[in-house]
């Protein structure tokens, strides 16, 4: 299975892109969305949104952050060893033995995150960032302080892979899955005759305070906003099903449901699952999404929201792994919708259409 621009999304998963620091990822999202839009905003937070008919009263905005989790150095010892604090919901069980790049002030260096030998009495019990440390090689702090400071960032060194031609499998697939597929939906609505604006925003930050939903949809006060991000798939092992729900890879789509998210959106969204004869599951956030939405919702007067995820297996891991099924179905499901739109729907659930 080819996903299409597949090249594309591998070259985002292999851009480094840790929160408060997606300019590269920004800039090369930007420049692939050109030909597409009618205009590129960028803001002061970092945000870049792609724009159809903007002309529009009705706007939808589309929200997929770019940023991934990442590892903020807070301590150079003497040695040149590089202590570190999270960036996101860093796993430091994962983060064990791993790769990575250091994203120094003045070079990127290779280093590894130590663990002490299973000779030497291995990791034992509990355990947290502050306990690991990463070893570039560098023999002093005055040598390692020529390249890193306090306040640089890390990632795993981890480079995107397919399974059985079906799975995607790396690091940051949370999120950048997700701007890729609100730049793909653009893409495949250029040249449609819309009754509606678009503006598909790749946004920053989520990871850390989803700041950058928050200017997004103050700027642009969209008359309703849809995150495209990630969910929790459970469908492998040591998983309980019966307390996080049943998502699958290659299941479709997920839904949300609960008090965040506007009824008739996902009934909108519903229906254009059934003309195209695709299968959607669904997840429940009853009171918050601990998504973009979450901050979009709460914008100028109040923004209705709704939040399609991608299944994802092994969250915040450097092996997160999700299926190119699902991720061209929700392009081609966000895509119908849209297309379906006259621009004149009424989204407060009292009211009838």
């Amino acid at each position: 299975m080819t996903l299409e621009n597949q090249d594309f999304l591998m070259t985002l998963l292999k851009t480094p892109s840790p929160s408060s620091m997606e300019m590269a990822i920004q800039k090369t999202w930007i420049n692939y969305m050109k030909p597409y839009a009618d205009e590129i905003i960028t803001d002061h937070a970092g945000n870049a949104i792609a724009v159809l008919n903007k002309d529009a009263d009705f706007k939808i905005l589309l929200a997929g952050h770019c940023d991934e989790i990442a590892l903020v150095i807070n301590r150079i010892d003497d040695n040149g060893f590089l202590y570190f604090d999270k960036m996101g919901g860093v796993n430091p069980k994962a983060a064990i033995g791993m790769r990575v790049n250091v994203l120094g002030f003045n070079q990127t260096l290779t280093g590894v995150i130590g663990v002490n030998a299973q000779h030497h009495g291995g990791i034992k019990g509990d355990f947290d960032v502050e306990d690991l440390y990463i070893d570039c090689g560098a023999k002093s702090k005055e040598e390692i302080s020529a390249f890193v400071q306090i306040g640089d960032l890390a990632v795993y060194d981890r480079s995107p892979d397919v399974l059985m031609d079906r799975y995607i499998t790396g690091r940051g697939l949370d999120n950048r899955t997700g701007q890729f597929i609100v730049g793909e939906v653009l893409r495949k609505l250029k040249g449609k005759d819309l009754n509606v604006g678009v503006y598909a925003a790749s946004t920053v930050n989520e990871e850390t305070n989803m700041g950058g939903a928050y200017f997004a949809a103050s700027g642009i006060n969209p008359t309703l906003a849809i995150a495209c991000d990630v969910t929790f798939a459970t469908d492998y092992p040591h998983v309980n099903k019966n307390k996080y729900g049943d998502v699958t890879l290659d299941g479709g789509p997920v839904l949300a449901k609960g008090a965040p998210i506007n009824r008739k959106i996902n009934q909108w969204l519903e229906a254009a699952a059934k003309r195209l004869d695709m299968d959607v599951q669904y997840e429940l956030t009853p009171r918050m999404t601990g998504t973009d939405a979450d901050k979009m919702r709460l914008t100028n007067q109040g923004v209705p929201v709704s939040l399609v995820s991608l299944p994802l297996r092994y969250m915040h891991s450097p092996v997160e792994t999700a299926s190119i099924k699902d991720i061209e179905e929700e392009i081609d499901l966000i895509v119908d919708w849209i297309l379906h739109m006259t621009g004149e729907e009424n989204l407060n659930p009292l009211e009838d259409e």
